[in-house]
């Protein structure tokens, strides 16, 4: 990870997580490889990746572990970030319509200003990503025990 400096108008990183995995991968293992390659979660903002994975057991549990929100992206929208990405995927596109789940989530997320901090890092059956955002992020989430909230970016909220 590059030095940290933090966000000029809260004085903290701001910090998206991109994750891929396959169906059915342990919660543990997404856990795990999330925070193997962040050094302080209390800069994730949020959780990003496919729509597709949105109801995943493992993806659900990252955003509970972190008490941030899941937010989904369409595989189009992700195919936009590629030009971006460090590590574009042809057999990802084969199986998912675009060129990476985790990377792409994370800058999607993060906007377009954003860097990315850790390129896909992969376990048996997951992959992470880390970009810094350097725009502005609605605390999402209480300080309650309940699930964080999920995002659809295909759908618009009021």
């Amino acid at each position: 990870m590059r030095p940290e400096a933090p966000s000029p108008d809260t004085g903290r990183r701001s910090l998206v997580l991109g994750l891929g995995c396959e169906r059915g991968t342990p919660p543990a293992e997404l856990i795990d490889l999330a925070a193997s390659v962040i050094a302080c979660p209390e800069q994730i903002v949020a959780i990003a990746t496919l729509d597709v994975r949105a109801g995943e057991p493992a993806m659900l549990a990252v955003a509970r572990h972190f008490s941030v929100p899941l937010v989904t992206f369409p595989a189009a929208r992700l195919e936009a970030e590629t030009s971006r990405l460090a590590n574009p995927s042809d057999l990802v596109f084969a199986h998912t319509g675009c060129h990476g789940v985790a990377e792409a989530a994370a800058l999607a997320q993060a906007g377009p200003d954003a860097r990315l901090l850790v390129e896909k890092t992969k376990s048996a059956h997951a992959t992470v990503a880390v970009a810094e955002s350097f725009q502005g992020f609605a605390v999402a989430c209480s300080e309650t025990e309940s699930a964080p909230s999920h995002f659809d970016s295909n759908r618009e909220y009021a």
